[in-house]
């Protein structure tokens, strides 16, 4: 079973275990280097929670998810049209002044992460913000049904710096809400070129 398949196969379980999942303190981090009423893409935009937060403070939100089911959830959730399409299908051109990829990169191997960054780097506006988040630790691989790839800071960094085409701005850890065994390895990063 591929990632897209267990997303909309487990979509309603998924949408109830993180639509009221608290991203407050994060998404204020992220918007602190935003102006009101800016582009946003919320990748991986799942429930919908964080696409809903921004509109309602009155950001221009593009939700984007893969799995068609999260998709028809997040749009009855949010009100919003939300856009089925794969990461590695983005073809966006300096559409948008901020990209919000809480967890949405997880079960991407690293392998394979270079060339997404690419698409998502080129969706951003220059002196654009990203904010993505990963699981802390140096597994990878499968982890049950879905495949993780998990980041330490350093690993992280390191990985954006290769772009070439981010300026890391902060990186940070942070405890995960529901389960104190598992910490999120945070960054915020501008576009430089």
């Amino acid at each position: 079973m591929d990632t897209i398949d267990y997303y909309n196969q487990y979509a309603s379980k998924i949408f109830e275990d993180t639509v009221e999942q608290d991203m407050e303190k994060l998404r204020r981090k992220f918007l602190s280097c935003l102006e009101e009423g800016d582009t946003i893409l919320d990748l991986g935009c799942g429930s919908g929670r964080d696409s809903l937060a921004f509109y309602d403070l009155g950001y221009d939100v593009t939700p984007l998810d893969a799995s068609e089911e999260m998709c028809k959830l997040a749009e009855i959730h949010t009100g919003l049209e939300v856009l089925q399409m794969k990461y590695e299908d983005m073809e966006f051109d300096e559409a948008f002044d901020g990209i919000w990829g809480n967890a949405a990169l997880i079960h991407v191997p690293e392998n394979e992460i270079g060339d997404i960054l690419e698409r998502i780097i080129d969706a951003l506006c220059l002196k654009g913000t990203l904010f993505l988040s990963f699981r802390e630790g140096e597994q990878e691989g499968f982890q049950g049904k879905l495949y993780f790839c998990d980041y330490t800071e350093e690993r992280l960094e390191r990985v954006l710096k290769e772009t070439g085409r981010l300026d890391v701005q902060k990186l940070w850890v942070t405890e995960d809400d529901k389960d104190s065994d598992v910490h999120w390895v945070n960054v915020l990063a501008k576009k430089i070129s």
